[in-house]
């Protein structure tokens, strides 16, 4: 009867401890289940962010009978894998954005002096963001040309819908993070020269 007794305490236990409804995180699609938009997006937010969509990167694709979108043959299921590491490239780029957004320095102001040093350090990190950034959006237009070659073009897979939106505003241009980055990181090097002009009157 002990025996028994024990062994009831002890599932009971491990029922509590463990959640039915738990898993093990391991494939591209749940790691980016676990990529969210914070309301105010701080540094720590974005980190989390970025850590998550590069699991994503580095893991294997699920089942297609769990995939993101109904997967019926072999041709649907490639355009979705291109389609799906575009967006993930994307979502990376926009993380480390905001990331570096917020080491960015807009101005160098001139009662900033006394803290030149710090505001060139945080104008480094920024452009390292930014640099990282456009490496994403080199990976991203790869994999945008991948999903659109002609043997997949007419492949529809309407529950990814914004995905193929994305990768057609890359192919016109109407996307073009390059732009973006390049145009930040000409402020960025504007906003140093004139922090690194500065005499410290400290």
């Amino acid at each position: 009867m002990k025996i028994v007794f024990k062994s009831a305490v002890i599932i009971f236990l491990l029922s509590v401890a463990v959640p039915a409804n738990s898993y093990f995180v391991t494939y591209k699609e749940q790691y980016y289940r676990l990529f969210h938009l914070h309301y105010i997006q701080y540094p720590s937010d974005s980190m989390e962010n970025i850590y998550w969509l590069e699991k994503a990167m580095e893991a294997d694709f699920c089942n297609p009978l769990y995939a993101l979108a109904v997967i019926e043959n072999e041709i649907q299921w490639e355009k979705y894998r291109n389609l799906f590491t575009m967006h993930i490239n994307l979502k990376l780029i926009e993380q480390y954005l905001f990331l570096g957004n917020k080491y960015n320095k807009r101005n160098a102001y001139f009662y900033n002096a006394p803290w030149r040093d710090q505001n060139l350090e945080s104008l480094k990190t920024a452009e390292s963001c930014y640099r990282t950034a456009l490496y994403y959006w080199d990976e991203a237009v790869a994999w945008s040309k991948k999903a659109g070659e002609r043997r997949l073009r007419w492949i529809d897979l309407p529950l990814v819908q914004f995905w193929q939106d994305e990768a057609t505003r890359i192919e016109k241009g109407s996307l073009d993070y390059a732009k973006t980055i390049n145009r930040e990181l000409k402020f960025l090097q504007q906003v140093r020269e004139k922090f690194e002009a500065m005499e410290t009157w400290y």
